[in-house]
């Protein structure tokens, strides 16, 4: 990005009851890009296995998102929609508090070194039988990892760290990856999903993300509408343990006895410094510091679920990617992203964004 370049808008797009379908027909050049990037990142034959060794796990365990993967993949003309769609490489940091209007508040920083996910990035608003719900996501992604559903909550997950299991880590990690391949639980993000479709309150989305058998571990942050409503969780397949609000979380893990390899860069630095900013964190991005955003952070966003507010910005190693999404009745009149069809009027305050692009129900 050069220097005084005005930075390009996050689209919303509407995607209804159609999903991960309809946005990608929406938005299929940018699914193409991450594509691109990650024949950049990775060497296609290894890409290729990836597909092939993705595809059998989400067979092998009956994936309820295993026909939406499929299609995706027949859609776009490189390969690499399998293998991305279960990668699980990120380092995060975020926090839970109250908000001064009411409920509580949701800080979260997304580090990926993956070029073209800040850039990328889109607002894609679903209506699923609990209500509509705003994902910040890419099109080509089954799952959800952070998003907001207005007058309900908010959620997020961080990847948890590596199980040890010996001095080396190239061992450990195949370790790990024999375990999941054997599990036969939920994918964390395609969990998140299942909570923003499904649950109507935050104690049903809390209990969800406690009880449902995972395929690995994650750590998730959790806020909600009313006073107090807001968590930490930290889950094993089978476990969970649950830190209540305020509290902030990163890539180790908090729980006595639970041991492992923390992810990402200085991951208890990054906790020490959202912490220590936390509780003067406000609605905007003014919280941002070093650790917590850095070369690979691809993400930053405040989600209140009681005022209906977002606010979030796209990021890659140069700096930022994208202006300040700005949603909700706090937010004033916020003009929605420019598209290739032009510029969409302003989003209402008090309700959810309309529509910048919307994604139309056409077959893949």
């Amino acid at each position: 990005m050069n220097p005084g370049t005005e930075l390009p808008e996050i689209p919303m797009v509407d995607v209804g009851t159609d999903g991960v379908r309809a946005l990608l027909a929406a938005a299929p050049a940018r699914a193409e890009a991450l594509l691109a990037s990650a024949a950049g990142t990775y060497m296609p034959p290894l890409i290729r296995l990836g597909d092939n060794l993705s595809r059998r796990w989400l067979v092998r365990h009956d994936n309820p998102h295993l026909a939406e993967i499929d299609a995706i993949a027949a859609a776009v003309a490189a390969p690499g929609a399998h293998f991305l769609n279960v990668s699980y490489e990120w380092g995060c940091t975020g926090g839970v508090t109250s908000a001064p209007g009411g409920g509580c508040r949701l800080v979260r920083v997304l580090d990926w070194p993956f070029d073209g996910l800040g850039a990328n990035l889109v607002a894609a608003r679903h209506t699923g039988p609990a209500g509509d719900w705003i994902n910040l996501t890419w099109p080509g992604f089954v799952g959800s990892i952070q998003g907001l559903a207005p007058g309900r909550f908010a959620v997020a997950v961080n990847q948890a760290p590596m199980a040890r299991y010996s001095p080396l880590l190239p061992l450990d990690w195949a370790i790990n990856r024999g375990r999941v391949w054997r599990n036969g639980g939920l994918p964390p993000a395609h969990l998140l999903r299942r909570v923003f479709e499904t649950c109507t309150d935050y104690r049903a989305a809390k209990a969800m993300l406690c009880g449902t058998p995972l395929a690995l571990p994650a750590i998730f942050l959790l806020a909600g509408s009313g006073a107090g409503q807001g968590c930490v969780i930290e889950r094993l397949e089978t476990r969970a343990a649950v830190f209540e609000q305020p509290a902030v979380a990163a890539n180790h893990w908090q729980t006595p006895g639970w041991g492992g390899r923390p992810r990402g860069n200085d991951s208890p630095g990054r906790r020490r410094t959202l912490a220590a900013r936390l509780s003067g964190a406000g609605p905007e991005l003014d919280w941002l510091a070093p650790p917590v955003l850095n070369k690979t952070t691809r993400l930053a966003m405040v989600a209140e679920p009681a005022s209906g507010r977002l606010t979030a910005r796209g990021f890659e190693t140069y700096g930022p990617a994208t202006a300040i999404l700005r949603l909700g009745r706090d937010a004033g009149n916020h003009r929605t992203a420019a598209t290739s069809a032009g510029k969409s009027p302003g989003n209402t305050p008090g309700n959810i964004p309309g529509k910048a692009l919307t994604g139309g129900a056409a077959p893949l």
